[in-house]
């Protein structure tokens, strides 16, 4: 078993700036769940700029970065009962990149969000 690990930072601006004029770019980002786990937030950007971030890394964490092998929606964020962050894989990638475990932390601040990634890979 090997451990790897990603980490990714977002200006919350430039999420804002990316998503509050078009409605269509975000659909190809955030899966209908995420996008309507924001819809009525007054901090709609700043979770939206974790989500991405905790895509980025565990784009990081496996090494391919999103594109050919791993697309936007192949990753979903949700929370548990607690309110803490999962990171939801499908099972195409988890068994591709033969995933074991996946550890996702996320936290803002006004200007910034930041995730980190740890897999356990088989």
């Amino acid at each position: 078993m090997i451990v790897t690990t990603g980490i990714d930072i977002i200006e919350v601006k430039r999420i804002k700036e990316k998503f509050s004029k078009d409605d269509r770019f975000i659909n190809l980002i955030f899966t209908e769940n995420e996008i309507n786990q924001v819809k009525n937030l007054e901090i709609k950007y700043l979770v939206l700029a974790g989500k991405w971030a905790s895509k980025e890394a565990f784009s990081k964490a496996i090494g391919t970065g999103i594109g050919e092998e791993l697309d936007w929606k192949d990753i979903e964020i949700q929370n548990d009962i607690t309110g803490k962050p999962e990171l939801c894989v499908s099972d195409e990638i988890i068994a591709k990149f033969r995933i074991k475990s996946v550890s996702l932390s996320i936290s803002h601040v006004s200007d910034y969000a930041v995730a980190s990634v740890v897999l356990l890979i088989d």
